[in-house]
């Protein structure tokens, strides 16, 4: 299982969002993105990308106007 890395820092919406899926689409099943977003309305939007993609949230977490989360594929 491999893991992408996704560095959204900057972008604002839907830039992260459109990120993850660029990066979603070259996934496997059980494969894991982190990606690092700057932009605060991305919480809740990449809820609502998880339940449509059928993705797991594994973590999320912020430091410095930070967001890290890392997201499963399923």
């Amino acid at each position: 299982m491999a893991e992408y890395q996704v560095n959204a820092r900057g972008l604002q919406c839907p830039g992260p969002i459109v990120q993850l899926f660029g990066t979603y689409k070259k996934c496997n099943s059980g494969d894991t993105i982190v990606i690092e977003v700057t932009e605060q309305g991305f919480k809740k939007d990449v809820y609502a990308w998880a339940k449509k993609t059928n993705c797991e949230i594994l973590s999320m977490e912020e430091q410095d106007g930070v967001i890290k989360a890392v997201i499963k594929k399923n």
